[in-house]
């Protein structure tokens, strides 16, 4: 069973975490610089959302199937938010096709290092938005020896 029930609440939850990133100056300057348009789409439940990093400022649009992409991403709906705790290696989910990428990933990969600081913003947020019910992390809490 997916972590998210509907699109729409996907799109809420990860939609205002990518405004979130747009607005925080150590990710965005960095996005910014890439001048790249990505086009995610996301399967179980269905969505797809443009990040737009060519203007002055960070675009997101969900819904946006007529922009023009640079890069296309897909993957499942449970990947993408396991990424975003730091729980799913880039590298390794392209190679098992867990993430197909279209477009020149090189960019891709040299984003990495940008976006970093969102796996620990990602639980945070989740948490101060109302959404604790999807911060996984707490699931993933070590038990103490006995």
């Amino acid at each position: 069973m997916p972590y998210f029930q509907t699109s729409e609440k996907f799109e809420e939850v990860l939609g205002g975490f990518f405004k979130l990133m747009g607005e925080t100056p150590v990710i965005a300057d960095k996005l910014l610089k890439s001048k790249l348009i990505i086009r995610f789409r996301y399967t179980d439940p269905d969505l797809v959302m443009v990040i737009d990093c060519s203007g002055d400022k960070i675009d997101v649009r969900p819904n946006d199937t007529d922009t023009k992409a640079i890069v296309e991403m897909s993957m499942s709906s449970d990947i993408a938010h396991k990424f975003w705790f730091g729980k799913i290696n880039l590298t390794k989910a392209l190679t098992r096709r867990e993430m197909i990428a279209k477009g020149p990933i090189p960019k891709v990969l040299k984003l990495l290092p940008a976006i970093k600081p969102s796996y620990n913003m990602y639980p945070k947020y989740l948490d101060e938005n109302g959404y604790e019910q999807y911060n996984i992390l707490k699931a993933y809490k070590p038990v103490a020896p006995a």
